[in-house]
């Protein structure tokens, strides 16, 4: 069975400027179960994540200022949020959810959080909407528990996952690869494992030949037993932020080549759904329901 993440939470309201797109994790679920391509059995509601999970992958002088709402204002500009105990709390909400589906994963062989990817979240600082790495969190928990001994990161957001490089730059077990526009934030990039920064307006064809040239060899290379995709649809043409030139038709191909590198190998997958800026909220929940739809398509 097919298991998402999803809680009220994620949905906690910010203040006007911030709401949109963050209506994206309200409709998504929405439009899921009403094309049916779910039932409510498939969702689940995690609660939140401990502090020896939090601490695993982030310093205890930061999660004390961030738990205490002590970050000052030039940190709390750089996570381009206004810092809130609730906000803080849909933040350990939501990476508990990462954690939660690599379990799930490792039963199912994939698992979905609504939410997750926040990639831009440092060891010691939050950025870029990002204020906890979840995905960083859930590697180091496999890796502490025994459950994983080397892990893929696979981050096609259009942004590169600074901040999970960063943190698993000195670690061989976690294998950072992320493809991301050239000239997009964050201006100053981290040294992923694996690092391809594409030009403005990369069509889909450019864009899914270093993907097929990458991605197999890889999971050849480094023999995950756990793979973790970050999914951002800000890839599309149509978004307002990403610079890149993909379709909607394209963005899913994307993800089916991913997913079915994962089925062929029987490699466990956890997706996280990262960003997404199109001027349309319909573009954007359809480009996340499309990586839904293949995981059921392709596992189930």
């Amino acid at each position: 069975m097919l298991k998402i993440a999803c809680s009220n939470i994620y949905q906690h309201p910010l203040p006007e400027g911030h709401r949109f797109p963050m209506i994206k994790y309200e409709l998504i679920p929405e439009q899921l179960l009403y094309e049916g391509t779910v039932t409510d059995k498939n969702f689940f509601e995690p609660k939140a994540a401990n502090e020896e999970d939090i601490l695993r992958t982030h310093t205890v002088q930061y999660w004390k200022k961030l738990k205490n709402l002590e970050l000052t204002r030039k940190e709390e500009r750089k996570t381009g949020f206004p810092l809130s105990r609730q906000l803080v709390q849909r933040e350990i909400v939501i990476n508990q959810g990462t954690i939660d589906c690599a379990f799930y994963a490792k039963k199912y062989g994939v698992a979905m959080n609504v939410a997750g990817g926040t990639h831009h979240a440092y060891a010691d600082r939050g950025e870029g909407f990002c204020l906890l790495n979840d995905i960083a969190m859930a590697a180091n928990h496999l890796l502490a528990k025994k459950i994983a001994k080397s892990i893929l990161v696979v981050d096609l957001d259009v942004h590169q996952g600074n901040g999970t490089a960063k943190i698993f730059e000195n670690d061989p077990r976690v294998f950072t690869f992320s493809m991301h526009g050239a000239s997009n934030y964050p201006m100053f990039k981290e040294k992923s494992d694996l690092d391809i920064a594409l030009e403005n307006n990369t069509d889909d064809a450019t864009y899914l030949k270093h993907l097929r040239e990458n991605l197999p060899r890889l999971i050849d290379q480094q023999k995950p037993d756990f793979i973790f995709f970050q999914s951002g649809v800000d890839v599309l043409a149509t978004d307002k932020l990403g610079k890149l030139g993909l379709s909607m038709e394209g963005c899913k191909t994307r993800d089916r080549m991913v997913l079915e590198a994962c089925k062929k190998d029987q490699i466990p997958v956890v997706v996280s759904m990262g960003g997404g800026y199109s001027e349309r909220i319909a573009h954007i929940v359809e480009a996340h329901a499309n990586t839904y739809r293949l995981a059921q398509e392709l596992f189930f």
